[in-house]
């Protein structure tokens, strides 16, 4: 399975009201905090892969547009994603492996074991929208900004020119620039806002 990404900065609110006179379906709203890993036999940095640990709850009301009140209280949902290296260079799409865990600190208690390390930690407001067979997602990223991304998951590598080039005609009808596109991770842009 490939995702197919396109991400570029924004103003979520503006986007958020272009939506509005779209056939976009507001899907829901979530809190996520994402612990990233390293790995003991290797640098994911200089590979390009990622594994993380994604705690996520949704959001009540309009707490998504821009409020840092907590969570709706109800239980998180977990998983733990491997993203491989990015396979096209005009785009995010990677290679993904993803799977809903029922006990968050037990697989952390098992990744220490193996001698993972949390390297760092992302937490971010999600809004997320259906478009056109794409999901859309309004990202605040606490530290690091707004975003808008749009993906698409595909079966295999040769239809991955076409969803992108999908992806970027939505981005102009939304009145963004596909070419203003930003490839590095929320991760990778949290910590290079710390150098």
């Amino acid at each position: 399975m490939y995702e197919v990404e396109l991400k570029v900065a924004a103003d979520v609110a503006a986007v958020r009201d272009r939506l509005a006179s779209t056939d976009a379906d507001r899907l829901e709203a979530i809190r996520q905090v994402d612990t990233y890993y390293d790995a003991p036999d290797r640098d994911f940095a200089a590979t390009d892969e990622a594994l993380r640990i994604r705690v996520e709850r949704p959001l009540a009301g309009s707490e998504a547009a821009g409020s840092r009140a907590d969570d709706d209280g109800t239980t998180p949902r977990t998983k733990v994603t491997y993203k491989g290296p990015l396979v096209d260079e005009a785009s995010k799409t990677r290679e993904e492996h993803e799977t809903t865990v029922t006990d968050g600190e037990e697989l952390a208690a098992i990744l220490d074991g193996l001698g993972y390390t949390p390297a760092a930690t992302v937490e971010k407001r999600r809004e997320f929208y259906r478009l056109d067979g794409y999901t859309l997602t309004l990202d605040r990223v606490d530290d690091v900004g707004e975003f808008v991304e749009i993906e698409r998951e595909i079966e295999t590598a040769d239809g991955i020119d076409a969803a992108r080039d999908h992806a970027g005609d939505l981005l102009r009808e939304l009145g963004l620039d596909p070419d203003d596109q930003i490839r590095t991770s929320y991760l990778g842009l949290l910590l290079d806002g710390d150098a």
